[in-house]
């Protein structure tokens, strides 16, 4: 199989070659690449001219895949990978797999790397799926392949195996003969942009106002599992929620140390603990869900124990994580929901400043009973948010 030589948007795509070492192995060093991809960790000079010299000829030479490096056309500067990691005997299936260099960054040259990769494939070996998988929380990864016009099929449960052996989640996409990848999704500015950026980072610390100081919103963290775990047996949070009953220590677990980080690291929403003024100690939960399919939609829920209520902390980080939400990720309206006669959690939501809009039948599920629910909602429209507690 030949190499090609791809030259546009000012780059030029084409096969590694040995002199290209140096920067590889530069390039290599940067945390994300080693983070997100399988390159060899502590990466030196050997390891580049294994790739550059033989592993990536080998693979020309056998048809079972196609390296690419990405230069700048101009300068002749290393600006990342992007090729095919594998391709089927017959030439019908490939997996798309690409890097930049951290110099490179915000330029836009994977997303051009990665349509100009793409059509070649398609149009020039044949290739009728071509496939992007990255481990789920490689949100710079999915952004690329959305702008690029793959498709999201969902995720892949174990499907890549990192370094010590342990199998980790992976999202999957796939581009198909014919589908356009000049696309105008996931832009600069858009929802899916802004959260990209915005799950890449670690988890954000969110500060209100209340009467009794300011309260700080925080990721769960280990102390937090024992407080949640009594709290969460309070006859009125029981009564009012669909935690499990009995709450057991393990549960608590379960929910800070599994399923609060997967929510960040998949970027489908965010969960803080409510720190009490004083000494930072567990004083509420506050979550913000973003919708699976549609942009501009989120939901809150909220949890406030018997010792933190009625001293303001609860409608003070509802609009922290709303004004987060609006500004941030960019969402345009955020639904609250609670059990018809949860007095409390409507007060919660209207003192935060939401409308209150009228009462869907049959809407929850709670403890296997479809009862009624009071609905509300804040559009980022209607208010100017600064993360303090309303008047």
């Amino acid at each position: 199989m030949e190499p090609p030589k791809i030259i546009e948007d000012g780059l030029v795509i084409r096969a590694w070659r040995p002199e290209d070492a140096a920067a590889v192995e530069r390039a290599c060093q940067d945390p994300d690449i080693q983070r997100w991809t399988s390159v060899p960790v502590p990466y030196r000079r050997e390891h580049a001219d294994f790739f550059v010299a033989q592993l990536s000829p080998t693979k020309w030479q056998d048809g079972t895949g196609a390296p690419l490096g990405v230069f700048d056309e101009g300068t002749g500067e290393l600006l990342g990978s992007s090729g095919l990691i594998s391709l089927s005997p017959d030439r019908r299936v490939a997996e798309i797999g690409y890097w930049t260099a951290p110099w490179a960054r915000g330029r836009g040259a994977a997303t051009a790397a990665t349509r100009a990769v793409a059509r070649w494939a398609t149009d020039e070996l044949g290739v009728r799926r071509l496939v992007w998988r990255a481990e789920v929380g490689n949100h710079a990864s999915r952004l690329v392949a959305l702008r690029a016009g793959f498709t999201m099929e969902g995720i892949a449960r174990q499907d890549v195996e990192d370094r010590d052996g342990s199998r980790r989640d992976a999202w999957v996409g796939s581009l198909l003969t014919g589908d356009p990848t000049d696309t105008d999704v996931a832009g600069p500015g858009s929802p899916e942009a802004r959260r990209a950026a915005a799950f890449s980072r670690p988890q954000p610390d969110l500060f209100a106002a209340t009467r009794a100081g300011e309260i700080r919103l925080r990721p769960l963290e280990e102390r937090d599992i024992d407080p949640i775990t009594t709290s969460a047996n309070d006859p009125e949070t029981v009564r009012w929620t669909t935690i499990p009953h009995p709450y057991r220590r393990d549960h608590g677990e379960e929910f800070v140390r599994d399923y609060a980080p997967r929510v960040w690291l998949r970027g489908t929403g965010a969960l803080f603990a409510i720190g009490d003024p004083v000494d930072d100690s567990y004083a509420g939960l506050m979550e913000l869900r973003l919708h699976p399919t549609r942009a501009a939609l989120a939901d809150v829920g909220f949890v406030v124990p018997p010792h933190a209520r009625g001293r303001g902390f609860a409608p003070a980080a509802l609009s922290a994580v709303c004004a987060w939400g609006f500004t941030t990720l960019g969402v345009d309206r955020i639904g609250w929901w609670a059990n018809v006669g949860n007095e409390a959690s409507r007060r919660v939501a209207e003192k935060a400043g939401f409308t209150f809009e009228g009462t869907n039948r049959g809407y929850l599920d709670h403890r296997g009973e479809r009862i009624d629910a009071w609905v509300g909602a804040l559009l980022a429209s209607d208010v100017p948010f600064n993360g303090k507690a309303p008047a």
